[in-house]
């Protein structure tokens, strides 16, 4: 069995941790893959590092195509071999002309929730602007979603499935940019990324509308390093780059803003 006291120790997602633990156990006693369904980048993560340690298991993580947000975990015996091909995941092709009622992510998502789906059978939306969108689904939802999810906002639309080669991914916009702080605080390079100033960032920050890979931090002098991901509500995501130490003793920090 899992040490489930250990993993469950100060976790921020502790129902999402507990059904991975029974997962975790169940592949143990079947000898077989089990897969969760789309989890959320928080959940992800910490079950990464959660995870991480066990020697009795081990998982992988996709969400059918690389930049996924949302992602699926299956979990084997250590013993077995596990690689993407067992994490079953489904894309769906979502049609019409929104040339004159355009469809955000929100609306896909809600005419897909409309049908009755939960949102947790749902991956990410890939919005493809006037023609519709291309949404990664658990397959065993395929036939139902092709079967009822007829319309998007005041738009008829026909929904088929497709290959996970076919999703038309744009690779993310990004510039690069280079601050020099007095230190690595989260405040001072966050406000730097985003172009905010550093007391509107502290307040944002103080508010819970920051998280840093993932997670939520309300402290504005929370140190950051090299790879770590800030994320601003609103404002979209900043990746902290290579760190270096000018000769005055001050920070100077690379930085890759995604937009």
């Amino acid at each position: 069995m899992l040490p489930k006291d250990d993993i469950l120790k100060g976790v921020e997602n502790r129902d999402e941790m507990k059904r991975l633990i029974d997962i975790g156990e169940q592949a143990i006693k079947t000898w077989e893959v089990v897969c969760t369904d789309f989890l959320s980048p928080p959940v992800t993560v910490e079950a990464q590092q959660r995870f991480s340690p066990l020697t009795d298991i081990h998982f992988m993580v996709w969400g059918g195509y690389p930049q996924a947000e949302r992602t699926r975990i299956a979990i084997a015996r250590s013993e077995l071999p596990l690689d993407v091909s067992q994490v079953p995941i489904a894309a769906i092709d979502v049609a019409g002309n929104f040339l004159f009622d355009p469809a955000t992510h929100r609306d896909f998502l809600g005419a897909i929730l409309g049908t009755g789906v939960v949102r947790d059978k749902v991956g990410d939306v890939i919005v493809l602007g006037e023609r519709g969108a291309h949404i990664l689904v658990v397959p065993e939802l395929v036939p139902y979603l092709e079967a009822n999810l007829t319309q998007v906002r005041s738009v008829s639309v026909k929904t088929r499935e497709i290959e996970l080669e076919q999703l038309k991914v744009r690779p993310p916009k990004t510039k690069e940019m280079t601050t020099v702080e007095a230190s690595l605080r989260l405040d001072a390079v966050a406000s730097a990324a985003f172009g905010m100033s550093r007391s509107k960032m502290a307040s944002a920050i103080e508010q819970g509308n920051v998280r840093v890979n993932w997670k939520t931090v309300t402290q504005a002098s929370h140190p950051l390093e090299t790879g770590d991901l800030i994320a601003v509500q609103g404002k979209g995501r900043a990746e902290v780059g290579e760190v270096s130490i000018t000769k005055k003793q001050r920070y100077r920090i690379q930085l890759t803003r995604y937009i």
